[in-house]
């Protein structure tokens, strides 16, 4: 079972820039899943973006164009970087993990893969951090 920590969380103007970071440990090898959620205050929790082994990518429509999924392999850290953000970001990001089988994406053209993954798909996961974007 993964342990995951999230940091890089705050407090931002709409258009700003953040950074999060989510390190990684107990994971052992063989395929995997990571992905990016985010939940806002009375609203189910919603996939952001997905990176599996071979780093392979998707993002919801809500945040194409704007977020990058990545990961540092040698310091098994994944990491989201979100340009642009609006005040329908505000909310707490999670980081999750599946070690098993790839993500859950389609292709919806132009270069883009939507992620498809939901909760229920990942067993682990952080504790969050705040994203807070005001106008």
């Amino acid at each position: 079972q993964a342990h995951l920590v999230e940091s890089g969380g705050g407090s931002v103007q709409s258009g700003g820039s953040l950074k999060l970071s989510c390190d990684v440990s107990g994971y052992t090898g063989g395929t995997f899943c990571m992905a990016w959620f985010r939940q806002a205050p009375g609203k189910k929790r919603e996939g952001v973006a997905s990176i599996d082994t071979y780093s392979q990518t998707s993002y919801a429509d809500s945040v194409k164009g704007r977020f990058i999924i990545s990961r540092y392999t040698s310091k098994n850290t994944l990491y989201l970087q979100m340009n642009n953000l609006k005040p329908e970001d505000t909310a707490m990001y999670y980081c999750a993990a599946d070690m098993g089988p790839s993500c859950s994406r389609a292709y919806a053209g132009d270069d883009f893969y939507r992620f498809l993954g939901s909760e229920e798909d990942f067993p682990d996961w952080g504790q969050g951090t705040q994203v807070t974007v005001s106008n």
